[in-house]
């Protein structure tokens, strides 16, 4: 048939009955039958303003569904290996004032983030630490080791530091008593020098560590007269606890402190740094379970806070409490150690706090090493202080593999872990690091 015959019918039923259904649409169309009614008919929804009111809630909608995608956390937090943030859901300070510190410092708006990182026997000698250390600073920039003590039962083994010391020292710490008005410092030690007492501080050749640039002397309240390098300084302190911070000359390499009389203050340590960077200080103590840090008075730790402001606080313990592989119950663990991690949350609102649960621990059963029953009842009670504090938590149980780990760190081809199947050596202690490394930044990006 011609083309120019064809039936104008079809368009015009089409035409009309758009037409009706445009009508239909400017009434209430809806028809109840029953229990049920029909949607509205409008085909000409698409072409009418939003209503205000519609729009307003369609937009909150949509924010609340971003917001809670954003924050939603995985439910799992015993198989879960990145950090769990729980400062959005408990309105605490969790990862992320730390995380925009990062990014103050990576962007130039700011010259320096830290870290005290808090542990037993896992941690000592840098272990583990001086990894993450290593790490952070080659991406953040920094220079140095941070805070070293004046004497240390692990200074002939730590390779970020040469450190040496005279015997003549009095130690005081969490295990003995110091004397009326010498409070303990961070490090969970006060030093109390004689009047010929030295300690000797000296660069390694590691890639930001080979070179001492600003050093500060930590020191207690009174006098104190010592020399550095044969140049004799006085310290004079009002607080619990002073800095006193020198640029080190470039062409020394070693720094020496020889204490010349028997004045009154007490002696902290150093701290090697740069003038901007990220740094990170290692407060290992043997043997403890992390409750002996209620033992610190709080003025010490805000006095601190003054002085070398943290913008992270770690806290790494667990092997301390397992002594008994087969017991599942802390109660005298998780009472003072909700303690202490109550008072950090009151004294720091806006330092992030970061738990890292116990690592695996296995002992000997029907002759073969398994997974300690304690493991994970003691993470459970440490997810929960981070959980219910608006804190962040990070699982080393998961993350170097879960059940059975420890045995096969210690038992592979490539040994990661001692014979005592509790602590790394130095190269799982350096992949412990390298996790934990990892796991930050994936926070950070």
């Amino acid at each position: 048939m011609p083309s120019g015959n064809k039936h104008p019918y079809p368009f015009l039923i089409t035409l009309g009955t758009l037409g009706c259904l445009g009508l239909l649409s400017l009434f209430n169309n809806t028809i109840s039958i029953g229990a049920h009614t029909t949607r509205p008919l409008d085909v000409l929804a698409a072409l009418r303003p939003a209503d205000q009111d519609t729009a307003a809630v369609a937009l909150a909608d949509a924010s609340a569904a971003a917001a809670d995608s954003a924050l939603a956390l995985p439910r799992d937090y015993a198989s879960y290996t990145g950090i769990l943030d729980y400062g959005y859901s408990r309105q605490g300070a969790g990862m992320k004032n730390f995380i925009d510190a990062l990014k103050a410092l990576k962007s130039g708006h700011r010259k320096k983030v830290r870290i005290a990182y808090f542990g037993d026997s896992m941690i000592e000698g840098d272990l583990i630490t001086q990894d993450l250390r290593d790490s952070l600073q080659a991406y953040f920039g920094g220079r140095g080791v941070g805070y070293v003590p004046a004497t240390s039962v692990v200074s002939g083994f730590r390779t970020t530091i040469a450190h040496s010391f005279s015997g003549d020292w009095m130690d005081y710490h969490f295990k003995n008593t110091p004397p009326a008005g010498t409070e303990l410092g961070l490090s969970g030690h006060v030093f109390v020098p004689a009047p010929q007492s030295w300690v000797r501080y000296q660069p390694v050749k590691r890639s930001r560590l080979n070179q001492f640039e600003e050093v500060s002397l930590l020191y207690g309240r009174g006098r104190r007269s010592l020399s550095v390098n044969a140049r004799p300084i006085r310290l004079q302190g009002e607080a619990g606890i002073n800095a006193y911070t020198f640029i080190s000359d470039s062409t020394e390499r070693s720094i020496t402190l020889r204490f010349n009389a028997d004045d009154t203050a007490p002696f902290y340590g150093a701290c090697f740094e740069s003038g901007t960077g990220i740094f990170l200080d290692n407060y290992s103590f043997r043997g403890i379970s992390g409750i002996e840090l209620g033992k610190l008075s709080s003025r010490m730790w805000k006095e601190m806070q003054v002085v070398r402001p943290y913008d992270l606080i770690v806290l790494h313990y667990g092997a301390n409490v397992l002594f008994l592989p087969e017991n599942t119950r802390f109660d005298w663990y998780e009472k003072p150690m909700t303690k202490v991690v109550d008072s950090l949350r009151r004294m720091f609102p806006e330092t992030s706090i970061l738990i890292v649960g116990t690592a695996d621990k296995a002992y000997k059963k029907k002759g073969r090493y398994v997974t300690a029953p304690g493991v994970k009842a003691l993470m459970k009670i440490q997810h929960s202080f981070a959980e219910t504090r608006g804190m962040a938590y990070w699982n080393l149980y998961s993350a170097m593999g879960g059940e059975g780990a420890m045995a096969r760190w210690v038992e592979g081809d490539t040994t990661l872990a001692n014979r005592d199947y509790t602590h790394f050596n130095f190269r799982g202690a350096s992949r412990i690091g390298a996790l934990l490394y990892k796991a930050i930044m994936d926070e950070y990006q």
